[in-house]
């Protein structure tokens, strides 16, 4: 089954205003966004369950997955697609055994290949990478060169995610090291047509010559 994971990954803001964060994360979906990460770390539990619940919902609307960053929990409970865990937010190979097989389980790797392959070891079906340039979300964040996706590539064979200050600028150099999706934040849900942001990177991916990548990479798998 191909994985869902690929294209244009947004997550959300943090925002304690719930409708707005629906209004924003529609405008996304409705631009093409082909996966949603729920993150919110400046909100109670309960707002974050009731947040998540309506992102879910809307999620199956647009039939894109939703991942919950950090909760296994919360996941479970709004029946979410997946959760994505970073280095401190808990145990994948217990995250993996939660969710069961049919979820999706990420995991950040930073700038570090062996900690993907302990991730997939574990039992994460898709890796995140980045900071690749400059965060304002994480402006300490480590950097990673890019051709860290090249190698990724060549190594793992799960989808690869990239993260940190991506644009439509800069992004075209992570697709042409054969990342499969690319996470964003600010440069999505920060600018006045967060629609047109949304359809402008994913029309990345849509290009030919991002086409015919794809269609190799399914080739050799």
């Amino acid at each position: 089954m191909t994985s869902p994971i690929a294209g244009l990954y947004a997550i959300t803001p943090d925002l304690l205003d719930t409708d707005e964060l629906l209004r924003r994360t529609r405008a996304a979906l409705s631009g093409g966004a082909r996966v949603l990460q729920y993150r919110n770390k400046t909100v109670t539990p309960a707002l974050q369950l009731t947040q998540a619940h309506a992102l879910q919902k809307m999620c199956v609307e647009f039939a894109v997955p939703l991942i919950i960053n950090d909760s296994v929990e919360l996941a479970v409970a709004i029946g979410a697609a997946g959760v994505h865990l970073g280095g401190d937010d808990g145990d994948l190979a217990a995250a993996r055994a939660r969710l069961g097989p049919d979820r999706l389980l990420g995991a950040s790797c930073y700038d570090r290949i062996e900690l993907a392959h302990q991730a997939i070891a574990a039992g994460a079906d898709h890796v995140a990478f980045g900071s690749f340039f400059a965060s304002s979300v994480k402006p300490g964040a480590v950097r990673p060169p890019i051709d860290l996706i090249q190698r990724a590539k060549r190594e793992l064979g799960v989808p690869t995610v990239a993260i940190g200050g991506i644009t439509t600028e800069n992004a075209p150099q992570l697709l042409a090291a054969g990342v499969d999706a690319i996470a964003v934040i600010s440069a999505l849900f920060a600018v006045p047509d967060i629609e047109r942001a949304a359809r402008e990177f994913q029309m990345l991916f849509d290009q030919p010559l991002c086409g015919s990548r794809h269609e190799e990479k399914s080739k050799a798998l």
